[in-house]
């Protein structure tokens, strides 16, 4: 599937891509060989960091705020998403973060993915059964 920005291509756009374009691209639209969007090398906010900028979390959460129809999986250093035919599997050593503003409420939650989960119902475009 991709690696890194290679990820960010192969989902449905580039809008949660680490990376600021500096030339404004004729399209953030991706190939969308999956229905949502990734963002990889995800990284959790510091609750001790003295960093004053947006983090991850706030970057993700805006984005979803002006395009509530995606969902966005963060991956965090190390893992990966294996996905063959209509299934996927999270693997790596850390696991992921899934970001979804389908909760009926208006708002972006976001709930912790251990590695090994199996994650196809996201190829539907649908949040785990629990969180739907």
């Amino acid at each position: 599937m991709g690696s890194s920005a290679g990820t960010n291509v192969a989902t449905v756009s580039i809008h949660t891509t680490n990376d600021m374009p500096i030339i404004h691209p004729p399209t953030l639209h991706a190939i969308a060989l999956v229905p949502f969007n990734i963002n990889p090398h995800y990284v959790e906010p510091d609750p001790n960091s003295t960093h004053k900028g947006e983090t991850r979390d706030d970057r993700i959460t805006e984005y979803l705020e002006l395009d509530p129809k995606y969902i966005v999986l963060g991956l965090k250093e190390g893992a990966w998403l294996r996905v063959e035919g209509d299934q996927a599997t999270l693997g790596g050593t850390y696991g992921g973060r899934l970001f979804s503003a389908h909760n009926g409420d208006g708002k972006v939650h976001s709930t912790d993915i251990a590695p090994g989960t199996d994650v196809s119902y996201l190829l539907r475009g649908q949040l785990p059964p629990e969180k739907a």
